[in-house]
């Protein structure tokens, strides 16, 4: 059976001010999508909404045809999970203790800790590359260690679709690419990523499906080398710049125009 995640008529506020109105958007499946936009424009709220973390004020959120508002937590944390942007772990948690969190979905008064649950949280901390710092406290690992623990706990959970919320922020450029090659690889095994990101050019790179967010909806969405233009990146971060292909990717690219020195 084939899940689908879509918003019918979405809207979302904080306050009095709406930050996302009336949205119908459907994910592909089993694809990278990635939500950009200019700070502010409602990314990230869009996610925690699709997340079961943000209730609308009108308009649904429908995974498998159903309201994730009307199904219980357990429902929704069997098919979904969510990387929050900067999670933060008690002191003292270790690596191992915070993945097997990822199995609290499965527990329940008749069913305890498995063998399977063992299993699979062994296979999040190798697939993430953690297993040698499974015993090591979250809050002593370098930040790019400590995003693929975070990663392996969402592993864990074992569902079929992964939110992340802006999962390198913070990372240097060598984690950056680590943590969306990790990404890239587990697309591969058919989970649906749909992620949040700042930088245009990886965007491009990683993703299948591209959705840009402005004016409190879609402006455009769409494959990488089919909607990336110059005049979507002035309509919707109001920056000039030349788009190229990625040398390397093959990927659009985009350069964009300041005030740095000219090399002639």
């Amino acid at each position: 059976m084939t899940i689908t995640l879509e918003t019918k008529s979405l809207t979302l506020n904080y306050g009095d001010t709406n930050i996302i109105e009336d949205l119908n958007l459907s994910i592909p499946m089993n694809e990278i999508t990635v939500l950009i936009g200019a700070n502010g424009c409602g990314k990230s709220t869009l996610l925690r909404s699709i997340a079961r973390l943000l209730k609308p004020v009108h308009g649904n959120v429908l995974l498998d045809g159903k309201d994730v508002f009307k199904l219980s937590t357990k429902q929704v944390a069997k098919k979904l999970s969510i990387l929050p942007q900067s999670p933060v772990a008690p002191e003292g948690l270790t690596v191992l203790q915070l993945v097997k969190q990822g199995r609290y979905p499965h527990q329940s008064w008749r069913k305890q800790w498995t063998e399977e649950d063992e299993e699979i949280v062994l296979s999040a901390l190798k697939a993430t590359s953690v297993f040698h710092l499974q015993d090591k406290a979250v809050d002593e690992l370098s930040g790019g260690q400590r995003q693929r623990a975070w990663i392996a706990m969402t592993l864990a959970q074992d569902t079929d679709i992964i939110l992340l919320d802006e999962p390198t922020t913070y990372l240097d450029l060598t984690h950056q690419i680590e943590i969306l090659d990790l990404l890239f690889e587990l697309n591969k095994q058919n989970k649906t990523i749909i992620m949040v990101l700042h930088d245009i050019n990886l965007a491009c790179r990683y993703a299948n499906h591209i959705v840009t967010v402005r004016d409190r909806g879609v402006y455009q969405e769409g494959k990488p080398e089919e909607i990336m233009t110059t005049s979507l990146v002035k309509h919707v971060f109001d920056l000039d710049c030349q788009m190229t292909r990625d040398p390397i990717y093959g990927t659009p690219l985009c350069i964009p125009f300041g005030k740095g020195r000219v090399i002639s």
